[in-house]
């Protein structure tokens, strides 16, 4: 295996660290995270002996990338306190229950039919309801509801506790429930 040499880091500098720039920002939008992962991939390289030349320097620059951009979204989501995911809306959820914590009143009944699933509008509206989610929260209610990912591995994934991974999705589910009542079924 060969260590990256002198020369090697300053070429490889002026050739891909606008290409890794873009991943890192497309990924994380924010340009200041985006410019951070991007150093610290081109330090772990230069560290690294193990670039082989078996593939080429953008691939195996951009596997580093790729880790390093899972690192920060990781240690972003151990950041979050629960208190900062619900906003003002989300504190209204008390409304549906009563102080027994049974439904005040029952949801409405969801006879939505397939095709509906497929249909332009209910595409709309869903999207809109998962922009006023919280953006860690609609990442997990895509993983989870729409993905079907296994509440295990996104805990490993968002390195989450089980507990906290419920929570949250009951939360998102709530959100979304609630706006596609609005939006959706009175419409």
């Amino acid at each position: 295996m060969l260590a990256m040499k002198t020369s090697n880091v300053h070429d490889w500098l002026t050739e891909h660290s606008d290409y890794l720039y873009r991943f890192a920002l497309a990924r994380l939008r924010d340009p200041h995270l985006a410019e951070d992962v991007v150093q610290e991939t081109f330090m772990a390289a230069i560290k690294s002996p193990s670039f082989a030349e078996q593939s080429a320097p953008r691939t195996w620059l951009t596997g580093i990338l790729k880790h390093k951009i899972i690192d920060v979204m990781r240690k972003h989501m151990r950041e979050i306190v629960a208190t900062d995911l619900m906003h003002e809306e989300d504190a209204s959820m008390d409304e549906f229950f009563d102080e027994s914590g049974h439904w005040s009143e029952k949801p409405l009944a969801w006879d939505i039919p397939h095709d509906a699933l497929e249909q332009k509008q209910f595409l709309i509206i869903l999207q809109q309801c998962m922009d006023k989610l919280p953006s860690k929260l609609a990442s997990l209610f895509l993983m989870r509801d729409v993905h079907e990912t296994d509440n295990e591995e996104i805990c490993k994934e968002l390195n989450i506790t089980s507990t906290n991974a419920w929570v949250m999705l009951y939360r998102a589910r709530m959100g979304m429930r609630k706006c596609l009542e609005i939006h959706w079924l009175q419409a």
